[in-house]
């Protein structure tokens, strides 16, 4: 019973993220700005304290960093996509 509640909850958040990374792609590649995200607790701290369009990310004006982004987001939302579908198997148990 426990080994369904798990899958049912993975497939249902990656769901979610996978529609919610989806609009942020879709916003990002329609304005030429994407705002990446900070995996450091300290800066993500720091951060929330700043304005969000000083940490945003130009297609223009950084171009790599901008693509970098943009490619890192592609591929959280293929990992998601393959755990909604999937789900999150547990071979061996």
């Amino acid at each position: 019973m426990q080994f369904f509640f798990y899958e049912i909850v993975a497939r249902v958040v990656a769901a979610y993220l996978c529609f919610d990374t989806y609009r942020t792609l879709r916003r990002g590649l329609t304005d030429g700005t994407f705002v990446p995200f900070e995996p450091d607790g300290v800066n993500w701290i720091l951060d929330s304290f700043r304005d969000r369009a000083a940490l945003a990310v130009h297609r223009d004006a950084t171009p790599t960093r901008f693509w970098v982004s943009i490619g890192l987001e592609v591929l959280l939302l293929l990992a998601c996509l393959y755990v909604a579908i999937f789900g999150w198997s547990q071979t061996g148990a």
